[in-house]
């Protein structure tokens, strides 16, 4: 997120500071299941059937696990999350997200061409499978739904499955191909190819700490290891890691996390998958990656600090060797992500409402890399004073206020 607003900003003309204590793309955009998404119009809302809630709240659900130990930490985040979840809310939230995601590719597009990294950007997209009538059928439903939207979803019967993905094993009775969008073989090779542009245009990357932000005069000032670096702008890029600095300014944002974890292995003998694929009713998804095949998990509800717990990923890996032939795991221990959230899913884009030249830039739930291209066109366009591509508003932090 942060390096594609540095090439937003340096396209209109500013000279532009990375400021990353770690290297560029090591933090949340490192691990995910690598998709850039056309479809991802609708949030992924708070269950609303008080089954699933309760199952939720014991741990039942394939997709969730909830921290029990964190709960009083992470309990206005989740009563804000639910809240969000009328049909109302829901579509308000789309309606916000959906002109962000209408171009989304196409930023990736310009950002990969000018960084020589287009074969990053396989076509595609990815598949989501299912195992029972019944999500099978709200799948179909909201296809249907998305059409408004001018996203395409191909709908699959199971013979159709078995011809695109002929190596999975689990009894399957459809799927939906969604073919608008790019999967990536490597995230991390995305994120470095836009890094290596930045700095062939002669932006700085340093290395050091956010939390050091202070205001400076008619700017900001952050300690470098060779001094203070100072400038007029200041974006907070930080995801999960906002708040640590913007709550010291005043800033109490509702900026929840999800975490998530994913592992890789190799396939057994020949076996191949060819696209990311999500077995819905297992709650993962398997991507195939430069590294072996990926094994994400859904959403942790947990402290952002708490120590890593492989319940997730385990039972993941129980269902996933039923369901795909999995040989053995490539790393030994699972990496552990935090996807920075707000209540409605909807990023924080914009000025900060009470400090001159603070811009943010965070929150975008499970769809950072989808939507780094894009929203680092809109942060420049708002920063540069241009009419931007579209309305500003849905994205302000002034909306929680």
């Amino acid at each position: 997120m942060g390096i594609s607003a540095a090439l937003h900003l340096q396209e209109r003309g500013r000279a532009v500071t990375l400021v990353d204590r770690g290297g560029p793309g090591e933090g949340t955009s490192f691990g995910n299941a690598g998709l850039i998404q056309r479809e991802a119009v609708f949030p992924y809302n708070f269950p609303t059937n008080p089954l699933d809630i309760i199952a939720g709240a014991l741990n039942l659900r394939p997709d969730s696990r909830l921290d029990w130990a964190s709960l009083a930490r992470i309990a206005p985040f989740l009563m804000a999350y639910a809240r969000q979840a009328s049909k109302a809310n829901i579509l308000k939230s789309a309606a916000a997200r959906s002109p962000l995601l209408a171009i989304a590719m196409e930023e990736h597009e310009k950002l990969a061409a000018a960084s020589g990294a287009e074969m990053q950007l396989r076509p595609g997209a990815w598949i989501k499978v299912f195992r029972k009538e019944k999500t099978f059928a709200e799948e179909i439903a909201k296809v249907n739904q998305l059409e408004a939207y001018g996203v395409k979803g191909l709908i699959l019967d199971h013979k159709q499955v078995a011809e695109a993905e002929p190596h999975l094993t689990a009894d399957l009775i459809g799927g939906v191909r969604w073919t608008q969008g790019y999967n990536l073989a490597d995230p991390l090779a995305l994120s470095r190819a836009y890094a290596d542009l930045f700095v062939a245009r002669g932006g700085r990357i340093v290395g050091a700490d956010a939390r050091s932000l202070t205001q400076s005069g008619e700017g900001w000032s952050i300690t470098g290891p060779e001094g203070p670096i100072v400038a007029r702008d200041c974006v907070i890029a930080l995801g999960p890691w906002a708040s640590d600095v913007i709550e010291p300014l005043g800033y109490r944002l509702p900026l929840g996390v999800k975490r998530g974890y994913h592992k890789h292995y190799r396939p057994k003998g020949n076996a191949l998958l060819n696209s990311p694929t999500l077995d819905a009713d297992g709650g993962y998804l398997l991507a195939p990656m430069r590294a072996g095949i990926r094994l994400t998990t859904g959403a942790e509800f947990a402290d952002r600090d708490a120590p890593a717990n492989p319940t997730m990923i385990l039972r993941a890996e129980r269902t996933a060797r039923g369901f795909f032939p999995l040989a053995e795991a490539v790393e030994k221990e699972p990496w552990l992500g935090r996807r920075p959230c707000t209540p409605d899913m909807v990023p924080v884009l914009g000025p900060a409402p009470r400090h001159k030249g603070l811009w943010f830039n965070f929150g975008h739930a499970h769809h950072g890399l989808t939507m780094a291209a894009v929203c680092g066109r809109l942060l420049a366009e708002q920063m540069s004073g241009e009419t931007p591509f579209c309305d500003p508003v849905p994205y302000r932090a002034e909306r929680f206020a």
